[in-house]
């Protein structure tokens, strides 16, 4: 497995996630794991922070996470958890289970800074199940074309995928997610803090269905 170790990055970023969490992103984690079922793959698992949300009708979630000290906390977080949870070592480019292994995948600010989105939902596509679902809450481009969307191009060119560990916050992900072979089920678009211009403001959380044909 390669490497991907951001030591400094990790180290802020668990502190981070929980004051981010304290001011609302938890509410989000628990809409995106809410109804779940039976075996999940959770890509990009980070520090744990999604595992106390997930139902006890969840029975097994395989949490993927390959920045060494954001694993060694997830497994931590992992102890305490409602269902059974499994960290692995892993890439969302190469996600180290079988074709159809999973009844859902949850992926939580994730999707803006894999390498390679549309590998990384290819992945997805192939560890789901037909008709399994993917929940999502990422970071996105500004939906409107304006100052916000000149300022995420020119960031993301620049500076911020540097200091926040290769973070893009001009990503369309939702187009991507239909790309990759998803039916777009549910879509919530909002800014998170609710008043910030923030280039890493703009969000969806949302569900998609994996359907067996990608379409042309």
């Amino acid at each position: 497995m390669a490497a991907v170790s951001h030591p400094l990055f990790a180290r802020v970023y668990e502190r981070l996630s929980v004051a981010m969490d304290r001011a609302g992103t938890a509410a989000f984690r628990r809409d995106v794991a809410a109804g779940l079922t039976g075996r999940v793959i959770e890509v990009g698992a980070g520090n744990g922070r999604m595992f106390a949300h997930y139902p006890r009708a969840v029975t097994e979630v395989v949490a993927v996470e390959p920045e060494p000290r954001l694993r060694a906390a997830a497994v931590r977080a992992a102890r305490t958890a409602p269902v059974p949870v499994t960290v692995v070592d892993g890439l969302a480019e190469a996600l180290p289970a079988g074709d159809g292994e999973f009844d859902a995948a949850v992926i939580a600010l994730v999707l803006c800074t894999v390498p390679d989105q549309t590998a990384a939902l290819a992945e997805i596509h192939r560890v789901l199940r037909p008709g399994g679902q993917l929940r999502f809450f990422e970071h996105v481009a500004a939906e409107e074309p304006g100052p916000l969307r000149r300022v995420q191009r020119l960031l993301d060119a620049t500076v911020w995928p540097k200091l926040f560990a290769g973070c893009h916050t001009g990503r369309d992900t939702v187009a991507a997610i239909g790309a990759a072979g998803f039916a777009i089920d549910e879509v919530r678009r909002f800014r998170f803090p609710a008043t910030s211009s923030s280039p890493s403001s703009p969000c969806v959380l949302g569900r998609a269905t994996h359907v067996e044909q990608r379409p042309h």
